[in-house]
């Protein structure tokens, strides 16, 4: 974070801690505040501002995914899990704590219930590309070769410069036997910034030039 930014966010958080000393009842600052912290890397008090927000407006969806997404980022899954499904008892529809649910159990080696959360976000939201990617990782997973591909295809056409969305079509290509375009695919990560896995890069090479 360079000098400037640091700076100007600084100074925002500044003004948001004010107006939450002023308005301590004031939902809207509570939970900008919180996600200003984020922001800027300070967790612990992002969470604890979120979790004002949501105290003060139990039925704020976004505020309990937000606390989830911070609460996975460090780690602490089981908090994660419980803000994700206050958020879906919430709001039922919503295509972000689906998506969040699914990493969550993919996480935790649950690849079917992984699956079922990422294909519900998918329903809900079908633009919502991070969620068809990770939708293809798990199916890989899983061992359905055919449908990761679908869902590769379906990210990499909704957000083409998304690197995990090209890296993950590389894979499903690989699975299904189309070296080639796998090799493309996996060139176009790279040149996004995605780290692939050399070992992939290795055994795609391989199968190339036996094929």
């Amino acid at each position: 974070m360079s000098g400037t930014v640091k700076e100007d966010i600084n100074e925002v958080i500044k003004e948001l801690e004010q107006t939450c000393v002023e308005n301590p009842g004031s939902f809207t600052a509570h939970h900008q505040l919180g996600m200003v912290y984020h922001k800027a890397g300070r967790l612990d008090d992002a969470i604890r501002e979120l979790l004002k927000a949501v105290e003060i407006d139990p039925l704020a969806a976004d505020s309990h995914i937000n606390l989830g997404a911070i609460y996975f980022d460090k780690g602490e899954i089981d908090k994660a899990l419980a803000a994700n499904e206050r958020a879906l008892e919430v709001v039922p529809q919503s295509a972000r704590a689906h998506a969040n649910l699914g990493l969550i159990w993919q996480q935790r080696g649950e690849v079917k219930k992984a699956i079922q959360y990422y294909t519900d976000a998918t329903r809900h939201d079908p633009g919502l590309a991070t969620a068809w990617a990770n939708l293809t990782t798990a199916l890989i997973m899983d061992g359905n070769d055919e449908e990761a591909l679908a869902a590769a295809r379906k990210s990499v056409d909704l957000d083409p410069d998304f690197p995990i969305a090209q890296n993950n079509l590389a894979v499903a290509l690989y699975y299904n036997k189309d070296y080639k375009n796998a090799k493309i695919h996996a060139d176009n990560a790279l040149k996004l910034g995605y780290s692939v896995d050399p070992r992939f890069l290795e055994a795609l090479d391989k199968e190339r030039a036996s094929s």
